[in-house]
């Protein structure tokens, strides 16, 4: 039985060093973000930190209870000292948000557009267009073309904070929106995801200080997208 004890005393021993070695590094978002402390990882070399990702919503960010639901991705590039630097790579809208704009009975659209921004990033763009009834083939069409050619222009003629911004705001759906009321009055439309495909030019500039005050709290479960796209979109009934 001795020999067993010491083998386990001396197993718990080598975990303790392995811990020992390594040491925290304090992961910043970046100067989009106004490099906030997003978090914490280990590692016993900080080359190993390098090209970590971690997640955080808006409202872990800016205090914005009505962006909860939008996750924002960054991977660490560079290292110093303790501090472990990070690149905007994309967001995403949590499933649990996803599920509620498409129950009863609403039809989801998907489209994927990839625009080049005014600095030079390549930015893939996720769309999800929800209707209250079936859409057709040809409307579907007619949405894709639409919201790719705004998209495409929108990146001609912004910089990939300014589009970042955009759509935290809820600006960009409904400039989408109401692109789209030439093919059909559609309801709401998401930026359901976001990548950066390559980077371009330089560090993006900080979009906190032009980020709008949180809503009151009964209004935070009311996406940015559907107020105005309702507003503006004729009473029409798509023909089946």
């Amino acid at each position: 039985m001795a020999p067993a004890k010491k083998t386990k005393a001396a197993a718990g021993r080598k975990v303790k060093d392995k811990w020992k070695a390594k040491e925290w590094y304090k992961i910043h978002a970046p100067r989009m973000f106004n490099e906030s402390e997003i978090g914490e990882t280990p590692a016993a070399d900080p080359e190993f930190v390098i090209g970590r990702t971690v997640e955080v919503t808006v409202q872990d960010l800016t205090g914005d209870f009505s962006k909860m639901h939008i996750k924002l991705k960054f991977k660490v590039t560079e290292v110093e000292g303790t501090d472990a630097k990070t690149a905007f790579i994309g967001h995403d809208l949590t499933s649990d948000y996803v599920r509620r704009l498409t129950r009863r009975r609403k039809t989801k659209t998907d489209h994927v557009v990839d625009v080049v921004t005014k600095d030079g990033f390549t930015y893939r763009i996720k769309t999800m267009s929800i209707a209250e009834k079936r859409i057709q083939t040809s409307q579907e069409e007619g949405m894709r073309r639409v919201i790719g050619e705004t998209l495409v222009k929108i990146g001609e003629e912004k910089t990939l904070s300014e589009i970042v911004k955009d759509i935290i705001s809820g600006d960009l759906p409904k400039e989408l929106a109401r692109a789209c009321r030439v093919v059909i009055p559609i309801k709401r439309i998401e930026i359901r995801k976001s990548e950066v495909l390559a980077f371009g030019e330089g560090d993006p500039e900080s979009i906190i200080p032009d980020m709008p005050a949180a809503p009151a709290e009964e209004e935070a479960v009311e996406a940015p997208a559907e107020a105005e796209a309702e507003e503006e979109a004729p009473a029409e009934e798509s023909s089946e």
